[in-house]
């Protein structure tokens, strides 16, 4: 395309430049670097190339635009507010302040037009894979060849920082064998860190690895060259077969006289001596601040040209919503994150059974009974499906040639699984669940974090899930892995007691639509409890509840999780045999516990009796249930190689050891 460019074009991309430096100046934090650097790549997506409306942000077929390097925050906000968000300057003037839409990295949720939460390099990179592959999913699922209600393109800008994080990597090479062609990645090419040169520590040939991974690669030599940028973002917009990575050689700090091309610029205000220097070399008055010319705001502004892109949208919706009324209702339901009507009830329910059955097994079996009717439901593992249970029997694999499937390989790849969990959930319309081995969260859990902090539904399926695993040893078996799940603000915990308590917990996952939940679940055969049977499971929901009662008040309150809680069951029997009044307390989750008001949590803990805690990892966290006066069974030490019942036995899980345990505490040892 031939593209015309004039002197507004040029005065618009300071006018980003400028609003970036001033604001980082008034707040006297921030990183002025690369928004002065990277201003003409969001003046030209933002003006012509993006599909968007700045006033419905969230109109499902926009294009999806990731500020990967979140430190860059005030090169989105500037746009944002000059593009016609219900972004203000006052807004801008704010810049990282209390209660301010404009945080120091971009937070979904908070500003509008924020796809998602940045600022861990790497994270927006994978996201953005997460939000290409579920447009090609849903268009799949949606689109008839005459009316295409999904279509539409994923951008993230990338820095250095971004390409050098393994969790870009994995992101970076599935997308290319999935050859998910409407995404394109900007890379920032600055040759800049903190540190200094990227030369210290990066000499990788980027396109080379890129092309390797099945990429196309463009590249621009001059960033600052309008109308070479233009053609490479335009040609992006014109390949489907592949992803683009355009390679964008950009100088941080662009203008200012001594901090151009130095790490200086990256993470602090430039001073204001070298802002008036800067604004001086851009032909800026340089005692004005926060200035936007009316030229500027004219061209920028995109509302009316968001709004003509909608309305074309909804003139397709409409046509298509009329010739497909059930898939219409569907989409509904999917945007909206309703549960299919009567969806519970497909939820199996097991009979008593000593012999029992891994809660991963259960798992499986609860996955595949409401599947046919959570269609959105997406999802698959780090290359452990058929041990974490997690394949849905009715579909076939999600490939390049069958984007419309819902299972999902990842490969070996759990970081950049996790974060892809984040984009799919972020763009809407899917549900989407992830697999690994519990001891393998640790692999996942900045972006566990970030779904947390983002409030979005993901469901982690987590199996193997204590020093039961045996003979795999301690590198495989979790011990402070709940722990720290557990202190991860909005996640919620789930460890079942048995195949019914699994069932409740996938209730619980699927209905919870504000933040993620993780089912941790066992790898080796536990007994379906008489006492789960008959819908008394569905307490699960509260977070603990009481297995167990005796005749009378307790003297003992037995609180366990997960394999544990038949543990529990049994010693709570035996000890009642010994004359003592035993409640069993099942608490899958603490999170959910922590829910409930003061006086159901004080009945179910009983106020002032002695209470015992049972579960296969460490105590940190238990006081907080068991009180001062009570006492802790767990392991505080990494695991051993053996059988998982030897392993337990040197551990003291089991009936005589708890048992033990517990009368000590009641003084009768």
């Amino acid at each position: 395309m031939d593209w015309t460019f004039d002197d507004i074009d040029q005065l618009s991309v300071n006018t980003i430049r400028t609003l970036s430096i001033d604001a980082v100046q008034r707040a006297n934090s921030g990183h002025p670097g690369a928004p002065m650097a990277l201003a003409p790549v969001v003046y030209l997506l933002y003006t012509r190339i993006l599909k968007h409306n700045p006033i419905n942000p969230s109109w499902p077929d926009r294009d999806r635009f990731v500020l990967s390097c979140g430190h860059a925050s005030m090169l989105l906000y500037s746009i944002l507010h000059l593009a016609g968000y219900d972004l203000t300057l006052d807004d801008l003037k704010q810049f990282r302040q209390w209660g301010s839409k404009t945080a120091g990295h971009p937070e979904w949720g908070l500003a509008p037009g924020v796809e998602v939460t940045t600022g861990p390099l790497g994270q927006g990179c994978a996201a953005s894979v997460g939000m290409a592959l579920a447009e090609a999913h849903l268009a799949s699922r949606f689109n008839r060849d005459d009316l295409a209600v999904v279509n539409h393109r994923t951008w993230a800008l990338c820095s250095d920082g971004d390409l050098m994080e393994g969790v870009a990597a994995e992101a970076a090479s599935l997308a290319g064998h999935l050859r998910l062609g409407k995404l394109t990645w900007i890379w920032d090419d600055n040759r800049i860190t903190i540190e200094g040169s990227t030369d210290l520590s990066f000499s990788e040939d980027v396109a080379k690895r890129f092309s390797a991974y099945g990429w196309r690669v463009l590249r621009v030599e001059d960033v600052n060259d309008l109308a070479v940028l233009a053609n490479a973002l335009d040609e992006a917009t014109r390949m489907d077969d592949r992803p683009t990575l355009i390679a964008v050689r950009s100088h941080i700090a662009w203008g200012a006289p001594t901090k151009q091309d130095t790490p200086d610029a990256h993470g602090a205000p430039l001073g204001e001596e070298e802002v008036r220097a800067t604004k001086e070399r851009y032909g800026w008055p340089p005692d004005e601040h926060f200035r936007v010319p009316s030229a500027v705001r004219e061209r920028c502004g995109q509302r009316e040209r968001g709004s003509a892109f909608e309305a074309d949208w909804d003139d397709t919706f409409g046509r298509w919503q009329e010739r497909e009324p059930e898939l219409a209702r569907e989409w509904a339901r999917r945007w909206e994150r309703r549960p299919p009507d009567g969806w519970h009830e497909r939820l199996p329910r097991f009979a008593a059974d000593p012999k029992g059955v891994a809660t991963r097994v259960a798992s499986g079996k609860v996955l595949n009974a409401i599947a046919d009717d959570f269609v959105e439901l997406i999802g698959g593992s780090a290359d452990l499906a058929p041990s974490t249970k997690t394949l849905i029997a009715s579909s076939s694999d999600l490939t390049a040639d069958a984007l419309g499937e819902r299972n999902l390989r990842f490969g070996i790849r759990e970081h950049g699984m996790a974060a892809m969990l984040n984009g799919l959930s972020l763009h809407g319309g899917v549900r989407p669940f992830g697999s690994t081995f519990l001891v393998f969260s640790d692999y996942m859990r900045p972006s566990i974090r970030l779904a947390a902090l983002m409030d979005q539904p993901v469901i982690y399926v987590f199996t193997h899930d204590s020093i039961w695993v045996g003979e795999d040893g301690p590198t495989h078996q979790p011990v402070e892995h709940l722990a720290a799940l557990r202190v991860i603000p909005n996640l919620v915990v789930l460890r079942p007691a048995d195949a019914n308590e699994t069932a409740e917990a996938w209730r619980v996952a699927l209905e919870r639509t504000e933040g993620p939940t993780a089912l941790l679940l066992s790898r080796q055969g536990l007994p379906v409890l008489e006492e789960t049977c008959g819908g008394a499971a569905e307490a699960v929901a509260r977070g603990g509840y009481p297995l167990l009662e005796p005749a009378g008040d307790p003297d003992l309150v037995l609180i366990a999780t997960g394999a544990e809680v038949a543990l529990a069951v049994e010693a709570g029997r035996a000890l009642a045999d010994a004359g003592h009044a035993v409640r069993v307390v099942s608490m899958p989750s603490w999170e959910l516990l922590e829910a409930q008001p003061e006086d159901y949590r004080a009945k179910l803990l009983e106020e002032g009796v002695p209470r015992l805690a049972v579960e296969a990892g460490v105590t940190l966290g238990w006081r907080r249930w068991v009180g001062e006066g009570g006492d802790i069974v767990g392991i505080d030490r990494f695991g051993a190689s053996a059988p998982g019942k030897v392993v337990a036995e040197n551990f003291g899980l089991t009936v005589d050891a708890v048992v033990e345990r517990a009368e000590r505490l009641l003084g009768v040892r």
